[in-house]
C-alpha cells in the first residue's frame, strides 16, 4: 500500500513538474487535472469566462478546438497535433510577438480527453523572421531590373540567380547554378590572376568593385561593372558571396585599348615589364598566403644582336614578333609571357621547378624549329632558357637571371635549370 501511495505521489510530482501544459477534460472541456504550467498560461484568459471548462477559457482564442474534438469519430486517439492558438490578436503587449500557443489534443475514451499546452512564441517569431528573410531576398535576387545579382556558396558554386540576370546576359537560370565564378568569368590575358584570386581578396577585404566586358549567351559584349561582397554570418565567418553586375554605358574613350597601351608591348603584344611586376608580385602574395608554387622561366633570344646588324632592324623587329607568337602559342593560358626589354622575355608560371623546366624544354624545341620570311630571307634563330623556384620575389629573379646566364655560356640554346631550393637574400 505505501508503495503505491509512493508511486502516485512520484507521478503527481512528475506531472505537476513537467515543463509543459497537462489538461484532462471531460468530452464538454470541464477540467479534471490541469498541472501549473497550463495554469500559468490559461488563467489569463479567462477573464470573467468559466476558468473550469477549458474550451470557455479558449472561446476567444480557439474556439474551434470544441468542435474539433466534438467532430473526431474514433473513441480514442490525436484529434489534433501542435494546433497553434494565438491567445492575445489585438492585445497591447509589452513584447513584440504575439503569444502563441501549440495545443495537442488526445482523446482519451468517449468521456475523456488530454490537452498538451506548450509556448511556441519564440518558435513562431524565428519562423516569421525566415520567412522575411527569404521574402527580402527574393525581392532581391527577382525584383531588381537594373542588376544581375548571383549568389555564390563559401566553396565558389553559384546557388541563387536572379531574373535580372537573365535578362541582362541571355543565359539561362539552370545553365549558371551550379558553376563555378571562373566557369562565368573566364581570365583573360588581362586579367591573368582570375577568380580565385579575385575571390580571396573579396573575402580579405569584404568587397572588389571592377569594370568589365562580359559576353553574353548570344557571344555579343557590353560592359558592365562587377560588384563582388563577401557574406558574414553571425559568429564572423565566410558563409558565401554575392555577384552583382550592372550595364553601363561603355566608356567614350576605348579602356580596352587603353589598358593594352599600358600594359602590352608595342611590338610583340607580350606584357610589358611594368605588367609583369604587377602580376609577379600578386604571383608572390598568393605564393606566401597559400603556398601556390610560383617559378619564372627567363628566355633571350641568342645572338640576336648579329640579326640586327646583318639583316637589318625590320628584320629584327619581325623575329621578334614571330618569337613572341610561339611562346604566347606554346605556354598555358594561365602563365605569364612578358618582354622585360630587348631580346629579353620571361615566363611566369605557378607550378614547380620540374614543371618550369619541363615548359622551358618545349619552348626552345619550338623555337628552334621556327623560320622567319623576312624582306632578306628566310631565317632562324635558337634561344637560352633559365629556370628556377624560389619564396622571395628578389631571389627568384636574380636566380632565374643567373640560371640563364650559365646557359648562354656554356653553349646557348639550352635550358639550365637552378637549385630547387633558394635561400633568402
Amino acid at each position: 500500500m505505501a508503495q503505491i501511495v509512493s508511486d502516485e505521489e512520484r507521478l503527481l510530482e512528475f506531472l505537476y513538474a513537467a515543463p509543459t501544459g497537462l489538461v484532462e477534460i471531460n468530452a464538454l472541456g470541464a477540467i479534471m487535472m490541469i498541472n501549473p504550467y497550463a495554469m500559468k498560461h490559461l488563467l489569463p484568459l479567462t477573464g470573467a469566462r468559466d476558468s473550469g471548462n477549458l474550451f470557455a477559457m479558449l472561446e476567444n482564442s480557439a474556439p474551434e478546438l470544441r468542435n474539433l474534438l466534438d467532430g473526431f469519430d474514433g473513441e480514442r486517439g490525436t484529434v489534433c497535433d501542435g494546433h497553434r492558438i494565438t491567445v492575445d490578436i489585438g492585445r497591447d503587449r509589452d513584447g513584440p510577438e504575439p503569444k502563441v500557443l501549440a495545443c495537442t489534443l488526445v482523446k482519451l475514451d468517449p468521456d475523456r480527453a488530454i490537452a498538451c499546452i506548450s509556448d511556441i512564441t519564440q518558435q513562431v517569431a524565428q519562423e516569421r523572421r525566415l520567412k522575411q528573410a527569404e521574402t527580402w531576398f527574393s525581392s532581391l535576387m527577382n525584383d531588381i531590373n537594373d542588376y544581375a545579382v548571383l549568389s555564390i556558396t563559401s566553396d565558389g558554386l553559384v546557388d541563387a540567380v536572379n531574373d535580372s540576370w537573365t535578362a541582362q546576359t541571355g543565359e539561362a537560370r539552370e545553365r549558371v547554378l551550379g558553376q563555378t565564378l571562373a566557369d562565368i568569368f573566364p581570365s583573360t590575358d588581362d586579367d591573368a590572376v582570375g577568380m580565385a584570386e579575385l575571390l580571396r581578396g573579396c573575402a580579405r577585404d569584404g568587397w572588389h568593385l571592377d569594370e568589365m566586358s562580359h559576353v553574353r549567351a548570344d557571344g555579343s559584349r557590353y560592359w558592365c561593372q562587377r560588384l563582388l561582397a563577401a557574406r558574414v554570418g553571425s559568429q564572423g565567418d565566410l558563409v558565401g558571396y554575392t555577384v552583382v553586375l550592372r550595364d553601363i554605358a561603355r566608356p567614350a574613350y576605348d579602356t580596352g585599348d587603353l589598358r593594352r597601351l599600358l600594359t602590352q608591348d608595342h611590338l610583340t603584344g607580350a606584357a610589358n615589364r611594368a605588367r609583369f611586376q604587377h602580376l609577379f608580385e600578386r604571383a608572390q602574395q598568393a605564393w606566401s598566403e597559400h603556398g601556390t608554387p610560383l617559378s619564372l622561366i627567363m628566355l633571350d633570344i641568342d645572338h640576336f644582336k648579329r640579326v640586327n646588324d646583318s639583316h637589318g632592324h625590320v628584320a629584327g623587329d619581325m623575329v621578334l614578333t614571330a618569337f613572341a607568337e610561339t611562346i604566347s602559342q606554346t605556354i598555358r593560358p594561365k602563365d605569364v609571357f612578358a618582354r622585360l626589354g630587348g631580346e629579353e622575355f620571361a615566363v611566369l608560371l605557378t607550378g614547380t621547378l620540374s614543371d618550369a623546366s619541363e615548359m622551358a624544354e618545349r619552348l626552345r624545341l619550338a623555337v628552334a624549329a621556327m623560320r622567319v620570311a623576312t624582306p632578306q630571307g628566310e631565317l632562324s634563330i635558337t634561344v637560352s632558357l633559365g629556370c628556377a623556384t624560389a619564396r622571395i620575389g628578389e631571389d627568384l629573379l636574380r636566380v632565374a637571371d643567373a640560371a640563364l646566364y650559365v646557359a648562354k655560356h656554356t653553349g646557348r640554346n639550352r635550358v639550365h635549370k637552378a637549385a630547387s631550393a633558394v635561400a633568402a637574400a
